[in-house]
């Protein structure tokens, strides 16, 4: 059985996955792997390749979707399967990157929990009944992080590059999924990705926002299960 490996986003860990390790550990091998520690996409994915399977299943979300983009690209071999969710292949937009230095400089001091509550958390879901508690959890997990790993995860996401022939090229079977009402990753970013990729499919789901791990987790996972039995 080919093992899963996952990559979560910013300021997350694999508690972004809960529900989806639940339901598929039990018939797979499934790891994630932190982003934390290093300061660019490039040493991110050295440093899972070098912790990863010989061969894998590989799925990330947001940054996580980023940096497994770049996994592909260093080590396309070693992929089975991909699938990229709530994610952008593009480099960073100037705009973007000039609302990070604020944010990195507000994170320095000490303002951490400010930035997560007033800038980025706002932006991350579609309204439903669990918003609170997954808010919650996504400040559990930021806090629990810290303020270094805000600011490595920033500057690697500020210097990212450009991914769109990576995807081009790769033929293996690949899902790119998000939440309808994603503001951070718009759907026609996902768009663009299927139509790089040869072999995918594309799964667009419905009161979900950036985190359809959580807000919607059995829709989330019913994809990711057919993604993983596609021959």
């Amino acid at each position: 059985m080919t093992p899963l490996v996952l990559l979560p986003g910013m300021m997350c860990d694999a508690r972004l996955f809960q529900p989806q390790i639940a339901a598929l550990s039990g018939s797979r091998p499934v790891m994630t792997c932190p982003l934390a520690a290093r300061d660019s996409v490039q040493a991110l994915a050295a440093d899972i390749l070098i912790h990863a399977p010989p061969r894998f299943a590989l799925a990330g979300l947001s940054m996580g979707g980023i940096v497994a983009m770049e996994v592909l690209r260093q080590a396309p071999d070693r992929v089975d399967r991909l699938a990229l969710l709530d994610t952008n292949p593009l480099a960073e937009r100037p705009e973007v990157k000039a609302r990070r230095t604020p944010q990195m400089q507000a994170v320095r001091d000490g303002r951490l929990r400010a930035v997560m509550r007033d800038e980025m958390k706002p932006n991350y879901l579609a309204d439903g009944p669990r918003q609170g508690a997954i808010l919650d959890l996504c400040m559990a997990m930021a806090t629990d992080l810290g303020p270094e790993v805000f600011l490595s995860q920033s500057q690697a996401l500020m210097d990212r590059p450009d991914q769109c022939d990576t995807l081009r090229i790769y033929g293996g079977p690949a899902l790119v999924l998000c939440g309808a009402e994603d503001r951070l990753c718009p759907p026609e970013r996902h768009h663009l990705m299927h139509d790089l990729l040869g072999a995918s499919t594309l799964h667009v789901i419905d009161g979900a926002g950036h985190l359809p791990t959580l807000e919607q987790p059995d829709a989330t996972t019913a994809a990711l299960r057919r993604w993983l039995e596609d021959t």
